[in-house]
């Protein structure tokens, strides 16, 4: 399986063609206006560089001219070794971090301040300990104006699709691992955003919780195709998530590597996907290039082939 130069869309060449020979950005707008083409990107990292320290600190480049895009309604995965910048990139669309080099757009607008338009779910989940589960799914409408009332349906029905119907009146420790990161899925999809950003949402998870939870990240996801960018050390995961996985470098100045489509058929079953030879080839394909680059980040170790 070939890879895709970073950020490719998936388009015919007519039409790729057609838009590089036009400079991407039909005449007669204004500059800085997003064209027809870019407004169908969720969201599109641009020569992005992201840079910490200064004030009299070294300057360390995270990472270094970053291009991707995510088109409305696309699942893509990111995977690298530890420390590339995987959540740095995923902080600069939530717009928690300004790049010192280039720009993110969302919707094809430049991004300036917090990302409204995403909804973040974290590896460790941020519910309030005095809070039910109830409330705590609630508590983003309830902010938002939402009247009270209103808001606790809406937040028992989330209770519901994610199964924790019987739970709603129990508090994060009174619940399960699994079930809090269910909680916090609703807690963040409950607002509906249009992006939803998720960090190694399931890596404290036993393995057998991780299936659960992608399979019911994918139920979700099918009702309504949010565009997510999904952050993971598991290259498994990633590939019976997403419809592209992209390859980041080792760090410092971590770069885009490879982007690869996932053709797997939808609806997909996590445990059984995983067993299908499209699934294993891809698998093969990917490890060779991300192999050599997870090897980077741990000088000291080598792998041996077993005899």
């Amino acid at each position: 399986m070939g890879r895709r130069p970073p950020g490719l869309r998936r388009r015919g060449l007519k039409r790729a063609a057609a838009e590089a020979a036009q400079g991407g950005v039909p005449q007669g707008l204004p500059p800085g206006a997003p064209s027809p083409r870019a407004a169908h990107r969720a969201i599109a990292f641009e020569g992005v560089t992201i840079e910490f320290g200064g004030t009299g600190q070294a300057l360390f480049r995270a990472v270094e001219g970053a291009d991707l895009a995510v088109a409305e309604g696309e699942f893509v995965a990111i995977v690298g070794p530890t420390g590339c910048g995987k959540s740095t990139l995923l902080n600069a669309a939530a717009g928690l971090l300004t790049p010192a080099a280039g720009q993110v757009r969302i919707f094809g607008a430049p991004l300036a301040g917090l990302n409204r338009d995403a909804g973040y779910l974290f590896q460790l989940e941020a519910l309030m300990p005095w809070k039910t589960a109830l409330e705590n799914v609630a508590i983003g409408l309830e902010i938002a104006g939402t009247p009270k009332r209103a808001a606790r349906d809406r937040a028992r029905d989330w209770l519901r699709r994610v199964g924790l119907a019987p739970f709603a009146d129990r508090y994060p420790h009174m619940l399960s691992g699994g079930q809090r990161k269910r909680v916090a899925m609703a807690q963040v999809l409950i607002r509906d955003p249009r992006i939803v950003l998720m960090d190694e949402p399931f890596g404290p998870l036993d393995a057998q919780t991780r299936l659960i939870m992608g399979d019911l990240l994918l139920r979700l996801w099918q009702e309504n195709r949010k565009a997510v960018l999904f952050v993971t050390h598991d290259l498994e995961e990633a590939i019976s998530l997403a419809d592209r996985v992209v390859i980041m470098s080792a760090g410092p100045a971590a770069r885009i590597i490879g982007d690869f489509p996932i053709g797997l058929a939808r609806p997909r079953d996590i445990s059984e996907i995983k067993l299908m030879p499209e699934f294993q080839a891809l698998h093969r394909d990917i490890w060779h290039l991300l192999k050599s680059e997870v090897l980077k980040a741990y000088p000291d170790l080598t792998m041996r082939e077993t005899p």
